[in-house]
């Protein structure tokens, strides 16, 4: 079974210098995980809804770990929380003004419609990816996630 057998051919992508808020809507009104990222008609990228968390998360790794105070540091602890929360809003100002080229994925791993399922799902686990861009003569025309090569296997070849 090819690729182009599986494939959805509707591909939902945003654009390179898109804000990261459309990446999110689009992501949410079309109920999907990912979407290719384009610049004018070339794929650049990949974005997910794990590079959105990431991007969230950053902030809080920045923050550092487990934090056990002297007795004498008790008096700074309110000063901390305060910078803490400053840190944090300051960090969700920072994601509005963020574009898609911030947060996505370069030089995402591409297929041919041409390839077995088998290979897809090789590119797949050996990248820990769930979704391959379907590229012929360096147009996209098609997706394909894990979920399509299940799909595939259940309606057999």
């Amino acid at each position: 079974m090819k690729v182009s057998d599986v494939m959805n051919p509707k591909v939902v992508t945003c654009q390179v210098d898109d804000p990261l808020s459309k990446a999110s809507r689009l992501l949410m009104e079309n109920g999907i995980s990912g979407m290719p990222v384009m610049d004018g008609e070339e794929i650049v990228g990949i974005i997910s809804e794990s590079d959105l968390l990431k991007i969230l998360a950053k902030g809080e790794e920045e923050q550092g770990q487990f934090w056990l105070p002297s007795p004498l540091e008790i008096i700074e602890v309110p000063i901390r929380d305060l910078l803490f929360w400053e840190r944090r809003s300051s960090r969700a100002r920072d994601i509005s003004t963020m574009k898609v080229s911030d947060a996505m994925r370069k030089n995402p791993h591409i297929i041919s419609p041409e390839a077995s399922i088998e290979e897809a799902a090789e590119v797949m686990t050996h990248h820990t990816i769930n979704r391959l861009p379907v590229v012929e003569n360096g147009k996209l025309i098609g997706i394909v996630t894990r979920g399509d090569i299940i799909s595939g296997l259940g309606r057999g070849s």
